[in-house]
């Protein structure tokens, strides 16, 4: 059996708290404070178990690389220095490297709502790459462009519009179609349609990504004839649904339709 390698090496130091800075996309949402107030309370009876990760960042500064919360609270407790475990030159990261893997580790360690999940994502994808992007955050590819939305959308697409289509559309568009020369295609199809058909062809686009121009564009003519439905769903109806579209990564109302769709497509062909 091959022996272990720790992928990082690092030594312990005390340095004054002052000079450890956070980068300013690491803090991905304000710390609450009474769970600042707890660890303080423990740190203060049974010591700092496990000092923060830093790396040298010039002469008298460190950056954090994880540990935000612990150091929140020892400033809490007016503390002067801090242990920490301070990277090694030979495995500690490059400046962007670095902060990438800050804001990482404080996607892991904190409750975030979509908007600071979205900036995270775009952040992460300038600094690292798309493909990176989405493992480092630990979702697929399709997932991470919805949160990235029209910033994901490559700038050969953005030149499209808002000459051919909307900014809204082509986002949409990019999310069922990744291929940017297939979905500049499609945009030279669309564009002459007017903004509602155009819409329900993204949809019917959706339901079925690999049917034909022709096909996608009968469909979505023939929404034009149904009203927006609305129905209530049982709790427990409701409950599957979402736990349905959770597993498919996509919208309930989505998910709804396609199941409504796929119903009546069997229906004709009895």
């Amino acid at each position: 059996m091959a022996r272990y390698k720790p992928t990082i090496s690092y030594r312990l130091k005390e340095i004054p708290v002052k000079q450890i800075k956070v980068w300013k996309e690491a803090q991905a949402r304000k710390l609450d404070r009474e769970g600042i107030s707890e660890l303080a309370k423990s740190i203060r009876t049974e010591g700092l178990l496990n000092p923060p990760l830093v790396q040298k960042q010039g002469k008298n500064t460190y950056l954090l690389m994880s540990g935000q919360r612990r150091l929140a609270a020892m400033k809490r407790l007016g503390a002067k220095k801090i242990p920490v475990h301070l990277l090694t030159k030979k495995t500690e990261y490059d400046l962007e490297n670095a902060k990438a893997a800050s804001v990482v580790e404080n996607i892991h360690r904190n409750d975030m709502n979509h908007k600071e999940i979205a900036d995270a994502c775009k952040f992460l994808t300038e600094q690292i790459g798309k493909s990176a992007a989405a493992k480092s955050m630990g979702m697929s590819p399709s997932t991470l462009n919805k949160y990235l939305g029209f910033a994901g959308v490559p700038d050969r697409l953005k030149l499209l519009v808002p000459s051919l289509i909307s900014r809204d559309e082509m986002t949409r568009l990019y999310f069922i179609v990744p291929n940017v020369s297939k979905a500049e295609n499609i945009v030279q199809r669309i564009s002459t349609l007017d903004s509602s058909l155009r819409k329900k062809y993204l949809v019917a686009l959706s339901q079925a990504p690999k049917s034909s121009h022709p096909k996608l564009l009968k469909c979505a003519k023939s929404m034009r004839v149904k009203q927006n439905i609305s129905f209530k769903l049982s709790k427990t109806n409701a409950k599957k649904l979402a736990s349905e579209s959770n597993k498919k990564d996509i919208l309930p109302d989505e998910l709804a339709s396609k199941i409504i769709s796929d119903y009546l497509k069997r229906k004709r062909r009895r």
